[in-house]
């Protein structure tokens, strides 16, 4: 499997999200390889389809669909257990590799 997290710089965000799939793959035995995708301009992020930092695709299949509402490069928002955070947690990450 592949794994892309894709980034801007100016949300910290993606290293969170960066531990927590780490700790996820580690839990589920899945081996994958993990890129990291910059997106570096507002184009980029139109052309790419981008929700938000940090946006995860596995396989190019992103395992968490956000609303249509627009693409940028903003700081994205997961619902979790604990609620809204900037990456998904560990369970939710656990149960998209499944």
């Amino acid at each position: 499997m592949q794994i892309a997290i894709r980034y801007f710089d100016g949300c910290p965000n993606w290293r969170t999200a960066d531990g927590r799939l780490r700790e996820a793959l580690a839990a589920s035995g899945v081996a994958a390889d993990i890129v990291f995708e910059a997106i570096e301009t507002s184009e980029d992020a139109d052309r790419m389809a981008f929700h938000g930092s940090p946006t995860f695709l596995f396989d190019g299949v992103d395992p968490f669909p956000a609303d249509e509402s627009g693409f940028g490069l903003t700081c994205r928002v997961y619902r979790t257990e604990a609620g809204l955070e900037g990456s998904p947690s560990v369970t939710q990450l656990l149960a998209a590799l499944s």
